[in-house]
């Protein structure tokens, strides 16, 4: 891993030094189907590449990562392979003003999800391929300068095996036994993209007259694998890709760049999504083989608008260096609920966001990681460790402050101009800066030097003063931060007041104000009557952490079901959970609270969150004298809604996959393979596939669903799916055999796929399994460094991460991590930041079981 990387200093340098006019690539993939002697299997790629040198006669280099090199041609002179090809980078010397570089390789075939990754269905034996870039991964499919700003147009040409269909980001057509694809406007590298196989492909168009009287017309597709196809609602894909592409028209005022716009649903897929031009590729995940709710189709929707976003911030306008990687993912965070709300049926998707997506954002700037939201990026592993929740979720919450800060118009304004100032350019952040200055005629420079520019989350707590007659005499917002990041910051915000009328929790005043420095007085609220519940950012304005007051915390326990909006209910949840992580409300308080008050929650996607922020409550934050009473209570609970639920329901869908991943009594798993079996059944509730599979794990975790079970689940599934579904539950048997084998597949082996990586990791780490993995964590210390040398930056993120013996939760544990961290200081600062942050992690835990236990024992005494 380390030989791949590329520091920002080379790319500074080489940047100043080259410029690319243009890249011819051609691919032969018909290797991929077929027996194999090659290890690894390989496929042959061709690149030409012309560009310019302003100083002759200095030397730089092209970067390919591959198993071999046939021959290299520079300027129309051989070159030997074996002196200037190191594995990752192509020497290049004595370099004239303008360059011809021919690079023959052999490539491998992915098994990581990085580069070109070859698939095999286990359903029907075809083989499909897709490759996936972002940061740096092109170099794996085709010689090139792997950085963002050297961009230049594609023409991209793929021999595939016979009956295969193949896209790119051009419009391509077969001819000759070869598919040749149109060129494209210049684009950065890891943007670039190919897809190939027997693929199941629908078509569709879309069209718009535009401002100068032209009509525009983008032909559309949708792919799928075969045997995904009964499952794929490609109406329902279409009808959100035309929605997001007439909003964004309607907004950016820029057309639509890059001709058809075609959408991959791929499988074994490390990301959500990739925004490449013209061939987005997405998880086949987000294909659903079995009922789900709306929150995952709301959810599908904010990924297809937040890659369509991409096209203008991302791709139309890139960012010079991975420093500010927000340029184009912040922007697209936000975009994308903005268009969802904006122009789709998802009109709460901004309680989604301030429910999920701030969650996300607030545990990852409370890291000893956490970094500004334009950060400082070394090099390719730091670029790939900041596709984190402060460079996509709290980056889109700063841009939401942006928006109430210059307004919705001057925002969008400065949008566009950005876009015609610097269409197929690269951008750093003063450029944006700029134009929005321009459009707002605010001081932008003090806005990113406060929000873009430091780290760390404020806290917000409303202090309220009454009067003799029971008014408001004084209210003020009490701002504070970290110790480690203590910038205060100036915030836009709503307060509202709630009261009770009719039995309903009510606001009934609510004023937008600027909160700056440690106090800020809300003269507009003076004389209001007294509230039983003050809501700072109310609405959702700011990025910040909101606390309650006494009255208001106390109104809470008793009547947050009574609160009638959604928003304000979502923001409520968000600060409780927030106050539970920070051991300032114990755990089960939580729990307590979700099991009173979440079966009153109406909005699909905020139950889902609270049921895994209660299960997450059990499993890290009770104390663990209380941890199974507490889970008694939560499956008792999840049973009794699933019962009581609308027969049909998505919200007795979510108390069922609930219900199964709390069961852990005998009564709840027996009831468990009733439901299976067809002995017992819930009016209503379709056992489909999926939720067999989710029946099917806590079984297994409980002894209960033996490799025989396991065996005939995957006879009746016999799909990918299936088998990832098959290879958790066999991971998640309490058997120290069991254990021992996950282990050895995982750490010991690279056979497993990507795929099958993530799966057999999510089967081993049991929380129901303490004892049983307590082995493991001297083992996880022993190995890590390993890991991290020898395995791809994609694997080493999930091993490291996913392996860390967070379920030994004890001061032991927090010990050999610090002893670990010492003797590894000079370890890669990409490796030692996972295991950082995963030490926070558990201390974070140690904290909250601290604080539950303190709890109990008052309560008890």
């Amino acid at each position: 891993m380390p030989g791949e990387n590329l520091s920002r200093d080379e790319a500074r340098e080489r940047a100043a030094l080259l410029s690319v006019d243009g890249y011819d690539v051609s691919l032969d993939v018909r290797s991929a189907v077929g027996e194999s002697q090659d290890e690894p299997r390989t496929f042959r790629s061709v690149t030409t590449i012309r560009f310019r040198c302003n100083e002759p006669g200095a030397s730089s280099f092209a970067d390919l990562v591959a198993p071999g090199v046939t021959a290299v041609t520079l300027n129309g002179k051989d070159l030997d392979p074996g002196e200037v090809f190191d594995g990752t980078r192509i020497a290049l010397e004595d370099l004239a003003a303008e360059n011809e570089l021919v690079v023959d390789a052999r490539c491998a075939y992915s098994r990581t999800g990085e580069g070109l990754h070859r698939f095999v269905d286990p359903e029907d034996g075809e083989v499909y391929l897709y490759t996936q870039y972002e940061p740096a991964d092109s170099r794996r499919v085709f010689a090139n300068f792997e950085q963002p700003d050297l961009k230049a147009p594609f023409r991209f040409e793929v021999r595939a095996p016979e009956g295969w269909t193949v896209w790119s980001n051009g419009a391509g057509e077969l001819a000759d036994g070869v598919w040749r694809f149109a060129e494209t406007r210049p684009i950065s590298t890891y943007i670039t993209c190919v897809v190939a196989g027997p693929y199941h492909y629908v078509t569709d168009a879309y069209s718009r007259t535009l401002p100068d009287g032209s009509t525009l017309e983008i032909p559309l597709g949708a792919m799928c694998r075969k045997g995904l196809a009964p499952y794929f609602d490609a109406d329902d894909v279409f009808l959100i890709t035309r929605q997001g592409l007439d909003f964004f028209h309607e907004h950016f005022d820029y057309p639509y760049p890059f001709g058809k716009y075609d959408q991959a649903f791929v499988p074994e897929y490390n990301l959500g999504a990739m925004e490449n031009p013209g061939l987005v590729t997405f998880r086949e995940e987000y294909i659903f083989r079995g009922k789900v709710t709306q929150a995952s189709y709301e959810a599908r929707a904010n990924v297809i608008l937040h890659e369509m976003a991409h096209m203008w911030f991302g791709d139309l306008v890139t960012m010079v260096w991975w420093d500010d990687l927000w340029l184009k993912e912040s922007f697209a965070d936000f975009m994308g609920t903005f268009a969802n709300v904006g122009a789709t049926r998802f009109q709460n998707a901004w309680t989604t966001f301030a429910n999920r997506r701030k969650a996300w954002a607030y545990r990852a700037d409370q890291l000893p990681s956490t970094h500004p939201i334009t950060a400082d990026i070394r090099d390719l592993q730091d670029a790939k460790l900041n596709f984190d929740g402060i460079t996509y979720a709290k980056g889109a919450s700063v841009l939401k402050q942006l928006v109430a800060y210059v307004g919705q118009d001057a925002f969008l304004e400065g949008a566009r101009r950005y876009f015609k100032r610097n269409a197929y350019g690269n951008t750093r952040l003063g450029d944006l800066l700029s134009v929005l200055a321009e459009t707002s005629g605010r001081d932008m420079g003090a806005w990113a030097g406060k929000w873009l520019q430091t780290a760390g989350v404020n806290s917000l707590t409303p202090q309220v003063l009454l009067d003799g007659d029971g008014r408001v005499a004084e209210l003020t917002v009490l701002q504070e931060a970290a110790e480690s990041h203590p910038e205060l910051r100036p915030h836009r915000v709503a307060i509202g007041l709630y009261r009770l009328e009719g039995g309903d929790l009510v606001r009934y005043a609510r004023a937008e104000a600027d909160v700056d420095g440690p106090r800020t007085v809300i003269t507009e609220l003076a004389g209001a009557d007294a509230p039983e519940l003050v809501l700072v950012n109310d609405d959702d304005l700011t990025y910040c952490k909101i606390r309650f007051d006494e009255t208001s915390l106390a109104t809470l326990r008793d009547r947050l079901g009574s609160l009638t909006d959604p928003l304000a209910r979502a923001l409520c949840w968000s600060a409780l959970w927030n106050l539970t992580r920070d051991a300032l409300l114990p755990a089960r308080d939580f729990v307590g609270l979700v099991l009173r008050f979440a079966s009153r929650e109406s909005d699909i996607g905020v139950l889902q969150m609270l049921q895994a922020w209660a299960e997450s409550a059990l499993v890290n934050y009770v104390a663990p004298e209380g941890r199974e009473a507490a889970g008694r209570l939560l499956a008792e609970g999840a049973l009794r809604e699933l019962r009581q639920a609308a027969p049909g329901s998505e919200h007795q869908l979510a108390w069922a996959r609930f219900f199964a991943s709390t069961a852990a009594d005998e009564p709840g798993l027996r009831l468990l393979q009733d439901l299976l079996s067809g002995a017992a059944a819930i009016d209503g509730l379709d056992v489909d596939q999926e939720l067999r599979w989710a029946f099917l794990e806590p079984l297994a975790a409980h002894g209960l669903a033996d490799e025989s079970v396991l065996a005939a689940e995957l006879a009746r599934d016999d799909t990918a799916s299936g088998k990832r579904h098959q290879v958790r539950c066999l991971a998640a048997r309490p058997s120290a055999a069991v254990k021992a084998q996950a282990w050895a597949q995982v750490v010991e082996s690279q056979a497993l796929s990507n795929a099958l990586v993530e799966a057999t990791i999510a089967g081993f780490a049991q929380a129901s399994q303490r004892e049983l993995l307590a082995p493991y964590a001297e083992k996880y210390f022993e190995v890590i460094a390993g890991i991290w040398a020898d395995r791809s930056i994609q694997i080493g993120m999930d091993v490291v991460r996913g392996l860390y013996p967070s379920l030994q939760d004890r001061p032991e544990t927090l010990a050999a991590t610090d002893a670990w961290l010492t003797a590894h200081a000079d370890a890669a600062p990409a490796l030692r930041r996972l295991v950082l942050e995963a030490r926070d992690d558990l201390a974070r835990t140690l904290r909250g079981q601290e604080c539950d236990a303190r709890a109990a024992e008052a309560a008890a005494g």
